[in-house]
């Protein structure tokens, strides 16, 4: 993950997605938006339980391949292994910062 250079954002919710729900959420703006299956949740009340869902119906770890920034979007390319269906998958993850905080995150196949 180091070998990337990840945004310090990135890099802490990556770190923080191993960790729990409020570990994530400390990663965003408060008005932070995460778009993911289809879904969108809005604000860190919304964001934690998305993250406690996702913890408690799955085990996983993502491991960052690849990173490009385009148009002011940092895109992190992970390959998710674990205990889902379609395991394992590489996602993108399409990440916008705000003053050192992840303000928008958008996660597609």
């Amino acid at each position: 993950m180091n070998d990337l250079n990840l945004p310090e954002p990135i890099a802490a919710y990556f770190q923080a997605d191993r960790q729990d729900p409020d570990a994530v959420a400390r990663c965003f703006t408060a008005q932070a938006v995460v778009k993911d299956e289809h879904r969108t949740h809005t604000g860190l009340a919304a964001i934690r339980a998305w993250k406690a869902a996702a913890s408690a119906a799955y085990t996983y770890t993502t491991e960052p391949q690849a990173l490009e920034f385009t148009d002011g979007v940092h895109t992190v390319t992970g390959h998710v292994v674990g205990n889902f269906p379609g395991n394992p998958v590489d996602l993108r993850y399409h990440f916008r910062l705000e003053r050192g905080r992840i303000a928008s995150l958008e996660i597609t196949a």
